[in-house]
């Protein structure tokens, strides 16, 4: 499971003083990009080799508001992988108190040139291999 830790904007809040709700999916993409770097395969470099990863979907529940300046720890789970298929878990805590804040789900795709289909596990081995990785831990 990997964790990345974010702290609310002053920006990101509405004029309630209240995140505004579309910024937890983005952070749920800041946990992404930290999760593949974290495996030595960030987007940049799974670009660089002709693979492209587009969400094909999204979900998230809102379980509790967050404010400016709050720290936010998201825990990134691997639910689903089958090499060209990838589901991500989310769970969204406040660092100061550990209350859930939000639970989430991205799912994703492999493309390769073209945008066709790949196989991680035919095209690209060791990416395929780390993360397989992190669904065991």
């Amino acid at each position: 499971m990997s964790k990345y830790l974010h702290k609310v904007h002053y920006y990101e809040t509405d004029r309630m003083g209240i995140t505004h709700h579309s910024n937890y999916i983005r952070w749920m993409e800041e946990a992404r990009v930290e999760f593949l770097d974290s495996v030595n395969w960030g987007y940049d470099k799974m670009e660089a080799v002709g693979i492209m990863s587009p969400v094909i979907g999204v979900d998230c529940e809102y379980k509790m508001t967050t404010t400016f300046a709050d720290l936010v720890s998201i825990s990134l789970q691997v639910r689903e992988y089958n090499g060209i298929k990838l589901i991500l878990g989310y769970e969204m805590r406040l660092e100061k108190t550990d209350e859930v804040v939000a639970i989430g789900e991205s799912r994703h795709c492999f493309l390769g040139e073209g945008g066709r289909p790949i196989s991680l596990k035919k095209s690209y081995p060791e990416l395929d291999e780390a993360i397989k990785q992190q669904m065991t831990e």
